[in-house]
């Protein structure tokens, strides 16, 4: 029994020791298995050291030490292993980051259908306004020809109230001239008769 355990506590010892400079060398950084399906791993950094277990695709963990082509990484579980550093992405794996990339399109694409019925009532009342406005536009229009005929029409109106105003004005100065040649063709007759006409004698008034 006593045997047993100096053995026990002589194996926690020497691991406690083995785990201490790991620890000491433990530089914080955070790595994620490869998207294989499973990634061997062995006691020691190369292939000579016998293989220990697996780690799964994008299981977590975190980078003790380097060692040629192999890592040493602790998992989440507190297991220290080799692992090829080939095996080892500084990103997540597509698996872990499916659910957020999942998440993110859907956020997207709640903030598109967002915007998209933000442009939709907005290209609405668009179209609401420029129907409205074309359809002033042709009220105008037509006001605007109808004015256009009402102008013409009075324009012709006044062209002839203007022709028969000449008209008249003509004839007012034709009777002008055939009055005045008429009183003084009178007036000529007049003066050629009234001298040729017998004078009466005046007779005197004789008062004895």
């Amino acid at each position: 029994m006593k045997t047993q355990f100096l053995k026990t506590v002589t194996l926690g010892l020497a691991l406690t020791g083995a785990a201490l400079p790991a620890m000491a060398q433990d530089d914080g950084t955070s790595r994620w298995v490869s998207d294989e399906l499973t990634t061997y791993v062995r006691s020691g950094p190369t292939d000579g050291y016998r293989i220990v277990g697996t780690l799964t695709a994008g299981q977590p963990v975190t980078l003790l030490d380097t060692s040629g082509d192999y890592s040493q990484v602790r998992s989440d579980s507190g297991d220290v292993v080799w692992v090829p550093s080939s095996e080892l992405q500084q990103t997540p794996s597509a698996s872990d980051q499916l659910p957020k990339l999942e998440a993110r399109v859907e956020e997207l694409t709640e903030e598109l259908d967002g915007i998209n019925e933000s442009w939709e009532e907005r290209t609405r009342t668009m179209t609401e306004t420029l129907e409205v406005r074309e359809s002033r536009i042709a009220e105008l229009e037509a006001r605007n020809h109808e004015l256009e005929s009402a102008f013409s029409d009075i324009s012709e109106t006044n062209k002839d109230l203007e022709a028969r105003l000449e008209t008249r004005k003509e004839d007012l100065l034709m009777r002008y001239f055939m009055y005045g040649g008429g009183v003084a063709g009178a007036g000529l007759i007049v003066g050629l008769i009234v001298p040729h006409l017998p004078r009466r004698r005046r007779k005197r008034d004789r008062w004895f």
